[in-house]
């Protein structure tokens, strides 16, 4: 045990995979049940993708230039590895990333697809600079992510030579290395295309909304929609302390102003690392919050414009945004009373 420690202490990279590992551990514990990890939740992300159509899309990178996707098919295989710079099990892997990338680079796009959700780009450039990483790094504004079931971090997404979907998973293990060997060997194919999907409508300040697939609120009632992740107060309490805090703080706000009846209210949770049965327990732990949905494919928050929790829109008993408070703002009171009195 002595030696052991000793060794420890003396490789860096091993420390970190120690610390990486046990953070993951708190992670899986955080957001996940005992059968419903994230490889399991990636495999169910992945079942209605495989063998299809890769999507097409241009996606900015972390130095100032795209990557069109599209004009990658067919001259050789891309892999799509999502990641957010608060995820554990993202640290965990970036090291086996990093090979992969120096691996498979000549022979395979490798591209660290930052999934765009209360991460900033600062945060992604630290990040790059403290891991050494050196494979391009693209920076999504959540449309891919929902164009390909983006469920957990990370998420890989292997695309053949063939512009097809060739593997989604969640683990760096022997499943994706034998995806990675085969679609590299793989010869240049015809490429088939999605069609290219038209950008969500954002609805903005003043704009009456509708279409959205959400519980309708009261008729003739303000409305004030909470955009949430039940995992924001415990998870990201270490690595995000701030987003906890507010987490915490809009759902404290939002229960005692709810008591004050004169506003439809509902707590509207992303599809990342929550299913349906994680937003009834958060509900169990915290009485009398709001009511809760599930964003299943996250088209609320692409349709508001929200990539950063905690946020809120209110509407007006017309249907109209009246105002989006993002994570930082105070003031709700304030901005009810407001809306209230239109």
């Amino acid at each position: 045990m002595k030696a052991s420690s000793t060794v420890t202490l003396k490789d860096p990279m091993t420390l970190i995979h120690l610390i990486a590992a046990f953070a993951t551990a708190l992670f899986t514990c955080a957001t996940c049940g005992a059968a419903d990890d994230g490889a399991t939740r990636a495999a169910h992300a992945g079942q209605p993708l495989i063998g299809q159509p890769a999507p097409a899309a241009v996606l900015r990178t972390l130095d100032g230039g795209t990557f069109d996707l599209a004009s990658r098919y067919g001259r050789k295989p891309v892999y799509l590895k999502f990641w957010a710079t608060w995820c554990a099990p993202c640290l965990q892997q970036m090291p086996g990333f990093e090979r992969i990338h120096r691996q498979y680079g000549k022979r395979i796009d490798v591209i660290g697809v930052n999934a765009g959700f209360s991460d900033t780009e600062a945060d992604v450039r630290a990040y790059r600079t403290r891991h050494g990483l050196t494979m391009p790094i693209a920076l999504d504004d959540g449309s891919l992510g929902r164009r390909l079931n983006l469920r957990v971090t990370p998420q890989h997404v292997l695309i053949g030579a063939d512009g097809r979907i060739a593997y989604v998973g969640h683990l760096d293990d022997a499943a994706l290395h034998a995806a990675l060997d085969k679609a590299a060997a793989a010869p240049a194919q015809p490429v088939a295309l999605a069609p290219q999907a038209q950008a969500a409508r954002v609805f903005r300040v003043g704009d009456k909304v509708a279409g959205l697939d959400l519980p309708a609120g009261a008729a003739g009632k303000p409305r004030a929609l909470v955009f949430f992740s039940p995992w924001c107060e415990t998870y990201l309490r270490e690595s995000r302390p701030a987003t906890a805090r507010a987490c915490r703080r809009v759902r404290e706000d939002a229960t005692r102003l709810m008591k004050e009846g004169g506003v439809d209210w509902l707590a509207v949770a992303a599809p990342l690392w929550t299913s349906a049965a994680e937003l009834a327990a958060y509900a169990r732990a915290h009485p009398g919050t709001p009511p809760l949905a599930l964003d299943r494919d996250g088209a609320a928050f692409a349709a508001f414009g929200i990539r950063a929790i905690p946020s809120i829109v209110l509407l007006d008993a017309d249907g109209r945004v009246a105002r989006v408070l993002g994570p930082e703002e105070r003031g709700l009171d304030a901005a009810l009373h407001a809306v209230r009195g239109r």
